[in-house]
């Protein structure tokens, strides 16, 4: 039998969903603060998963949040453990590779300037990494950190956690 410690730190709502997967599942699993990660098999400490809930937050930690999250994956590094984050993007991210043709919805958004006294539509994020550019990034820091990244429907993530962490997947 699992025992699957979540980390304090996740989202309520996000644990509660993901504990009731668990419960259909029939793993055991509690509430407490992890030292990196969110999901740890209390059974292999040296591997945990850490949950991002689609690839706009996990863009949002390469980027905007590098710093915080890289100390993370040092600490991890430091210490040996594997972190395997695990992306709930949805049917159309299946590995690493389907990251490049990501579009990501910030370079769609728009905003009305005034132009040469005449409304316009322009980009409001012309500047946000595209698809091409968090692969590469992410590439680097499975070279760099030895992370693994994996990706799931939102229904399908305590099932994933479980597979991983028991060691029982087929990406191994």
């Amino acid at each position: 039998m699992m025992d699957i410690m979540c980390d304090s730190r996740e989202h309520k709502k996000e644990i509660a969903r993901i504990q009731k997967q668990f419960d259909r599942l029939g793993v055991k699993h509690f509430i407490s603060k992890i030292y990196v990660g969110d999901y740890m098999n209390l059974d292999n400490p040296r591997l945990v998963i850490d949950r991002k809930k689609d690839l706009l937050e996990l863009c949002g930690n390469v980027t905007q949040q590098h710093e915080r999250f890289r100390d993370e994956l040092i600490r991890a590094k430091e210490h040996g453990i594997k972190i395997i984050v695990l992306c709930e993007h949805g049917e159309d991210i299946q590995e690493l590779t389907d990251v490049l043709f990501w579009t990501n919805p910030r370079l769609k958004e728009t905003d009305w300037k005034m132009v040469d006294g005449h409304p316009q539509k322009v980009q409001k994020y012309p500047n946000a990494t595209t698809g091409e550019q968090l692969y590469k990034s992410l590439c680097t820091i499975e070279e760099r950190y030895g992370v693994e990244f994996r990706f799931c429907t939102k229904n399908k993530t305590g099932e994933e956690i479980v597979k991983i962490l028991k060691g029982s997947d087929d990406n191994g």
